[in-house]
């Protein structure tokens, strides 16, 4: 094939340093936009960005360019300089170390999608821990519960 095509569809998660407080309300959808920018940045197509105080769910189509650990790499370290300019408030703010990414199939996105936008919602009834090992489990990915936490 004379061409490299691809259509990549990732669920990406993740949390804030266990140090820092939470993202304040008022401020969520301007960083939401700003990580939508840094996924454009780096060639790939973000769909629907959303979260809660303490985490932040993606779904994108990935570049055919850039690994997974490269994308998630950019959002987090271009997002955390940023937020910090923002008010004091974020003066300390970090991102966690590590990450969840998932891929989805063109069955489960508009699903997938849906998910992410309610995350309000499912928050009321399910904890980011929760949520996460359910997605661990779903996608039969090996942990260790020790570290699965630790910032």
């Amino acid at each position: 094939m004379a061409q490299s095509l691809s259509k990549l569809y990732v669920h990406i998660i993740f949390h804030v340093k266990s140090t820092f407080k939470q993202i304040r309300k008022d401020e969520r959808n301007e960083l939401y936009s700003y990580i939508g920018y840094i996924i454009k940045q780096n060639d790939s197509i973000p769909i629907v960005i959303n979260g809660v105080g303490d985490h932040v769910h993606i779904l994108c189509i990935m570049s055919k360019n850039i690994a997974l650990a490269k994308l998630v790499e950019e959002i987090k370290k271009n997002s955390s300089r940023w937020i910090k300019t923002k008010n004091r408030y974020y003066q300390n703010f970090g991102w966690q170390g590590g990450y969840t990414g998932f891929s989805v199939s063109q069955s489960v996105h508009d699903q997938t999608k849906r998910y992410i936008e309610n995350q309000e919602k499912h928050h009321q009834i399910r904890t980011y821990k929760e949520e996460v090992k359910l997605f661990l489990d779903e996608y039969g990915i090996d942990y260790d519960e020790d570290y699965l936490w630790s910032d």
